[in-house]
């Protein structure tokens, strides 16, 4: 498990990002691994814990590093391939008052705020794209809500459907998949987002078809829509604002900033656009339910299009290990474990 987490740096040296890492290695790779983290740039403590692990027996290590300088650490981890015989675990601390941590902070390239740490952006968008009872039930409650904004020309309860919508975590997660070849985690995306939606929709319009009979709302109440009708009227803005929405996603899951994804989910029209395709159905408004599932099909490709570009960008202008620095890993790895 990876801790991360903020380190808060005395008032007067500022704020400093800091990730702690605590890893449980077998004795005969203890060496090659405190050799590792403790050269590597931006870390500002090492302590070793020997014959501490009972499972898998050896040391434990634990590491407060940089946040910039994690993706490299952890990809030299990988390398010495401790994952498969070990482990590396997350936690996150308050905060940590130390002068170390603000040195390595400094001593680190770019800026934590801006660090990409790969193996928790999938963790992230992983956890949210699976499809579940609890996933299934928001997006069905988002699509009722966005089903009744509709027939009652409401677009406070429209923004609530969008509020409420939990498909943006499933795509990004396609977005990562495409991004990382990372293809199971793709396809778990896509069946979240190919069994909610329908499911969803389909109960919408089970909800509209009984509620005509009942005199909820009248066979016309689309006709007086006025405050809603841009959910079928897609445009170019559509496809604008759903790419600026992709791109302010992702940049909030890179840069853990949950509060940004608020103003992510009430921006885009996926929901409200499921929601009116399934009531439209219902009424026989056969135009203006095309309308609404193109207007879903700009926004799930505007959005995943988008957050696929901000993760290719960042790949781009992350440095990668130097070959030479992997072969020497791989060759003490060896040597580590042909003396044991």
């Amino acid at each position: 498990m990876v801790l991360f987490g903020l380190c808060w740096a005395q008032p007067w040296k500022g704020v400093c990002v800091v990730v702690q890492l605590r890893i449980c290695v077998p004795g005969e790779l203890s060496a090659v691994t405190l050799k590792t983290c403790r050269d590597q740039r931006g870390t500002a403590e090492v302590a070793l814990l020997p014959g501490t692990s009972v499972v898998p027996q050896g040391d434990v290590i634990e590491v407060l590093v940089a946040r910039e300088s994690v993706e490299e650490l952890l990809e030299k981890l990988e390398i010495l391939k401790i994952s498969d015989v070990g482990s590396i675990a997350m936690a996150t601390p308050e905060f940590v008052l130390s002068r170390n941590a603000d040195r390595a902070e400094r001593a680190a390239p770019g800026d934590g705020a801006d660090a990409v740490i790969w193996d928790d952006v999938t963790r992230q968008t992983g956890e949210d794209s699976r499809l579940t009872w609890n996933f299934l039930a928001f997006l069905v409650l988002a699509t009722q809500l966005a089903g009744i904004g509709i027939v009652t020309d409401s677009p406070i309860a429209i923004v609530g459907a969008m509020a409420v919508g939990p498909e943006f975590g499933p795509l990004a997660a396609l977005a990562v998949s495409l991004a990382t070849k990372k293809w199971k985690l793709g396809r778990r995306a896509a069946v979240a987002l190919g069994v909610g939606f329908p499911v969803a929709m389909l109960l919408a319009a089970l909800t509209a078809w009984l509620s005509v009979p009942l005199g909820l709302f009248p066979r016309d109440a689309l006709d007086k829509g006025s405050a809603v009708e841009f959910i079928y009227h897609p445009g170019p803005y559509s496809l604008i604002v759903a790419v600026l929405a992709g791109i302010a996603g992702m940049l909030s899951i890179i840069g853990r900033r949950s509060a940004a994804l608020i103003g992510v989910f009430i921006s885009v029209t996926t929901v409200p656009a499921a929601g009116y395709v399934a009531v439209a159905l219902v009424l026989g408004e056969y135009p203006k339910a095309a309308g609404s599932a193109l207007q879903l099909l700009l926004n799930l490709v505007g959005i995943v299009v988008a957050a696929l570009a901000v993760l290719l960008s960042y790949r781009m202008i992350t440095r990668r290990l130097p070959d030479g620095v992997a072969r020497s890993l791989r060759r003490q790895r060896s040597g580590s474990r042909n003396q044991a």
